[in-house]
């Protein structure tokens, strides 16, 4: 991202949306990617909050803390005096703040989650939780004080790659069905944000076949509905093989008598064919890294963490992407 910048300056160019939306197929790490990109971005003495909307509390058992509730939270400091806030958007929680402060319903508002009116609106018009979650990431992009933005960037940890165009586009269509009202007019701001060059999508994958082609049809998906498409993240990726082809079983037997360890046939011919599979394995994955590349996008290749995805890894992974270009 270059050098650090002040809180009142705007995001790196290398990352210059203000609401980076991360999705990916499960499993890719999309979560740890939404955490550490929030890291990035809040590095030099930004703000950033990074905000969940599946009601897994993901960002929470990432790092070792309580639930969070409804409400903004400090998460963790950044390098250079910066800081990631955390939100998990309730879609009751956000109706009714919703229904306060369009109708002024106040305790009547909380006295519809007693009867159960606020649960049965939101199963009978699945769209409406959608439009709730999405329409409080869009306020808090939005918010100041002071003429100032409260957030320098909002990291969204989305749902996969696979439901990440309905859930996307359901303030549009929301729009469309609710013809005048407060509904309408914020479905509208959303389905605006969102389409325009304060937000991005990025697309987190890995060097396999599945969450590949998911990365393809989900970027063919987000761009047929207007969305724009940030960067493909491709996490979990290895250096490459200190030799481009098989070692040969003598070439291991030396290296194994040089290591003053056993090197019996058995062992030998293990380790031979592990390293024929290794091979061709990074075959697969440079294979796959060209059709990634062959999308046109800026991608970022973020490296495997042996040890797992604890803080230290993800200041790794944050690392990798204050340096991406």
């Amino acid at each position: 991202m270059g050098a650090a910048k002040r809180p009142d300056e705007p995001a790196a160019t290398e990352w210059p949306a203000r609401l980076h939306v991360v999705t990916g197929k499960g499993g890719t790490g999309k979560t740890s990617v939404a955490a550490a990109l929030a890291l990035a971005l809040a590095t030099g003495g930004r703000r950033t909050l990074l905000v969940e909307v599946e009601g897994r509390q993901g960002i929470a058992q990432l790092f070792d803390t309580e639930p969070f509730p409804y409400a903004e939270r400090h998460l963790t400091d950044a390098p250079g005096g910066g800081e990631v806030r955390a939100l998990a958007v309730d879609a009751e929680e956000a109706l009714l703040e919703y229904l306060d402060m369009f109708y002024k319903l106040g305790g009547a508002g909380r006295a519809l989650r007693k009867l159960g009116a606020i649960d049965f609106a939101t199963t009978i018009a699945p769209g409406l939780r959608d439009v709730l979650l999405t329409g409080k990431v869009k306020e808090a992009t939005t918010r100041t004080a002071g003429q100032r933005r409260v957030y320098d960037a909002v990291v969204l940890d989305a749902p996969p790659t696979g439901r990440i165009g309905r859930f996307l586009n359901v303030t549009a269509e929301t729009a469309r069905l609710a013809r005048v009202g407060p509904i309408k007019t914020q479905s509208e701001g959303v389905a605006a944000l969102l389409r325009s060059p304060m937000t991005a999508v990025h697309v987190v994958t890995l060097l396999e076949e599945m969450p590949v082609q998911e990365t393809v049809d989900a970027i063919d998906e987000l761009t047929s509905l207007g969305f724009p498409v940030g960067r493909v993240i491709v996490n979990g990726t290895r250096p490459p093989l200190p030799v481009g082809r098989p070692v040969t079983p003598d070439e291991l037997a030396g290296g194994l008598h040089a290591a003053g360890l056993p090197a019996d046939e058995r062992t030998v011919s293990g380790l031979a064919a592990e390293a024929r599979d290794q091979v061709i394995r990074r075959e697969l994955e440079d294979s796959l890294r060209t059709d990634l590349v062959e999308l046109g996008l800026p991608m970022v290749e973020l490296p495997l963490l042996p040890d797992g995805v604890d803080r230290a890894g993800l200041d790794r992974l944050a690392e990798a992407l204050v340096r991406a270009d």
